[in-house]
């Protein structure tokens, strides 16, 4: 067997392997349990969490054979609008049952891929950390001295992820063509709203348990790029501040920090 044709089928086997995990009965009772303690309204199918577990009984086995062969397709999701705290509304996207329970299954197998090259410095949406942690964070920075502040706002983050760019992220960690097309899917699921199906061609819908993941994903790029700087800072989620030590060097690490921000990771400040 050629070098070539080993590595080949040694990476074959490594994807059978995670997919494998995410369709786990281990794994799946994980997610399962998960989507049932969060219960939340049902989606676009009228599902609700109490009926999961009928659903499944009837339809798994068809659905696991389509994800298998990279043939499944989650459905839209349901659009309901709610207030934001700065005013104005939000609109989130609520998945199936169905879809809830696949996203979190491919989350609880995705996430320690993904974890140990997370920064220290960023709290949000991951296991073990909190807002009081990053809270705790930034005053140790100012008492330091570092008290000249850059807070970072993404105009509309959730809705302005480029797929292609997430996207070309998680392939540098996973090579299953079935696995990257259903990811891409969830990406790209219409969200349904007044009576009409918008189609998404870019941002990650907020409600899905793989949303937080993915936007973590991106923005690890943004954390890299901060600490090759030797910059301090605390991310939540979409949310980020650096510590500098006088305004003059605040200024000048804003504007770089905007252009890499809406030059390389195509997001608006």
């Amino acid at each position: 067997m050629t070098r070539r044709k080993a590595k080949r089928t040694e990476t074959d086997m490594e994807n059978k392997e995670l997919t494998g995990a995410i369709l786990s009965r281990e794994n799946l009772l994980r997610a399962y349990k998960r989507v049932v303690q969060n219960g939340g309204a049902a989606g676009v199918d009228g599902v609700e969490t109490g009926e999961l577990a009928s659903y499944l009984r009837e339809h798994w086995p068809q659905v696991r054979n389509e994800i298998l062969e990279g043939r499944y397709w989650p459905s839209v999701v349901r659009g309901v609008e709610i207030p934001k705290a700065s005013g104005g509304k939000r609109l989130l996207g609520i998945p199936t049952v169905l879809d809830r329970l696949i996203q979190q299954a491919v989350h609880q197998v995705l996430s320690p891929l993904w974890e140990p090259d997370f920064s220290p410095y960023s709290y949000g949406f991951r296991p073990g950390r909190n807002a009081h942690q990053a809270l705790r964070q930034a005053v140790e920075y100012i008492n330091a001295g570092y008290q000249d502040i850059i807070d970072l706002d993404l105009k509309s983050f959730f809705d302005r992820v480029s797929h292609d760019k997430v996207m070309s992220l998680i392939r540098k960690k996973i090579k299953d063509r079935a696995l990257l097309r259903l990811i891409r899917r969830y990406l790209q699921s219409g969200i349904l709203s007044g009576g009409v199906v918008q189609l998404r061609e870019e941002g990650t819908p907020q409600g899905g348990p793989i949303s937080p993941l993915l936007s973590n994903i991106l923005l690890n790029e943004l954390d890299r790029e901060l600490t090759k700087r030797g910059h301090r800072f605390v991310r939540y989620a979409d949310d980020c501040s650096i510590f500098l030590r006088s305004k003059r060097a605040a200024e000048r690490v804003k504007a770089s920090i905007t252009r890499f921000l809406e030059g390389k990771l195509l997001l608006e400040v």
